[in-house]
């Protein structure tokens, strides 16, 4: 009676593991670096993911890719709520309102894409969130209701320097910074003369 060898263990177990600790990893590094900015290493991520330094290293060689990757991943996922929120299609004011919220939901590694941006491609940034951005604001011109004496990419590098600043240094919780960040944008810090209401 022959032994039979054991089935070899499939691979998918195994990616889902990696996956899950890859996850875990870039979550808690835009929390570390959001927090610690550039004081932060990759052991304070360790600590941050509950993983060992060298399971840091082992996904992320430096801090540099790790930076990129946690950038590069929140584009994309920020990209993906810009569509399913139809940003450019509707009026800009409920346009911007979607677009900050879905900076808003990605939390952290929102902060740390728009720390880090620079060292993307450009069309990591610019096609994936610039250009949504810059198309609902074209529009929001077009209908008068957006200035057409400030650049639409100044426009843009506003807004996102505004919502990161928010997530990074203020307490508000995500309805109260949707609405905060929407009319400080729209409407700005200035009061309305009277009758302009």
């Amino acid at each position: 009676m022959s032994e039979r060898a054991p089935e070899p263990t499939p691979l998918v177990p195994r990616q889902a593991l990696q996956q899950r600790v890859s996850e875990a990893i870039l979550v808690a590094a835009a929390r570390t670096f959001t927090a610690q900015g550039e004081r932060a290493t990759l052991a304070d991520v360790a600590v941050a993911a509950g993983v060992a330094r060298a399971t840091v290293y082992r996904y992320f060689p430096n801090r540099r890719r790790l930076l990129e990757e946690v950038a590069r991943h929140a584009a994309r996922s920020v990209h993906e709520k810009l569509v399913r929120a139809r940003v450019d299609e509707v009026p800009v004011d409920e346009g911007v309102t979607r677009a900050v919220r879905a900076f808003v939901d990605e939390g952290e590694a929102f902060v740390v894409l728009a720390r880090e941006r620079g060292h993307l491609e450009s069309d990591e940034f610019d096609g994936l969130i610039g250009a949504p951005l810059q198309r609902l604001l074209e529009s929001g011109r077009s209908a008068g209701r957006i200035r057409a004496d400030i650049a639409p990419d100044v426009l843009v590098e506003s807004l996102v320097g505004m919502v990161a600043g928010v997530l990074a240094h203020s307490p508000l919780g995500r309805d109260d910074a949707v609405a905060s960040i929407k009319a400080a944008f729209l409407e700005g810090a200035l009061v309305p003369a009277r009758g302009e209401r």
